[in-house]
């Protein structure tokens, strides 16, 4: 896991640690020193950590005006012992959403495993949005037969053309266009 780095293409574009409105503002990474672990396996010291021990993020892409964020994420999905969706939420999710954000696009393809706790933060953070949306990108067919499971999918905006996206293709903006268009599809 120490040589999966979260996607560093778009640096051109955006840098949350520089950008005074994000969560990890001024935020200083190691390119050399692996602090983080999940379970026993280290993390590229570029994942950050907003609490859990087993689930690290990346926001990658940050747009105020057009009110969306892509943060990747990586690890272990474990609200039944870590409360991970608390923890997003509370530190992450609601930092953005103060920032204007309320179109999240979540990418998975990192994301191992999902362990379910309970539905109240989702449907906090759902219910919050108004006219925004949570989608899930790339995510494993196991995790998202999890969220199906327990009813968690009525909360995201998952599936179909977003199950496997090639979207290392696309600039941000170009990328958020196609998710928001797709998204606007599934809603009429």
């Amino acid at each position: 896991m120490h040589e999966l780095e979260p996607y560093f293409n778009w640096r051109d574009h955006y840098v949350s640690s520089e950008d005074e409105r994000s969560p990890f503002y001024n935020k200083e990474y190691s390119e050399f020193e692996y602090s983080e672990v999940v379970y026993n396996y280290l993390l590229h010291p570029q994942w950050d950590n907003f609490g859990s021990p087993t689930l690290f993020i990346k926001i990658l892409f940050t747009d105020y005006e057009e009110g969306f964020t892509v943060i990747e994420l990586i690890g272990e999905w474990n609200d039944a012992i870590n409360n991970d969706i608390m923890m997003l939420k509370r530190d992450i999710v609601e930092h953005l959403m103060h920032e204007g954000i309320d179109k999240f696009i979540l990418i998975g393809e990192n994301v191992l495993n999902f362990h379910y706790s309970d539905d109240c933060y989702y449907e906090e953070w759902f219910d919050e949005l108004d006219d925004g949306y949570i989608a899930l990108v790339n995510f494993h067919d196991h995790v998202i037969q999890e969220f199906n499971e327990i009813h968690l999918d009525q909360y995201f905006v998952s599936g179909g053309e977003l199950e496997d996206f090639s979207w290392r293709t696309y600039t941000p903006s170009q990328f958020y266009e196609k998710i928001n268009a797709y998204v606007q599809k599934r809603l009429m």
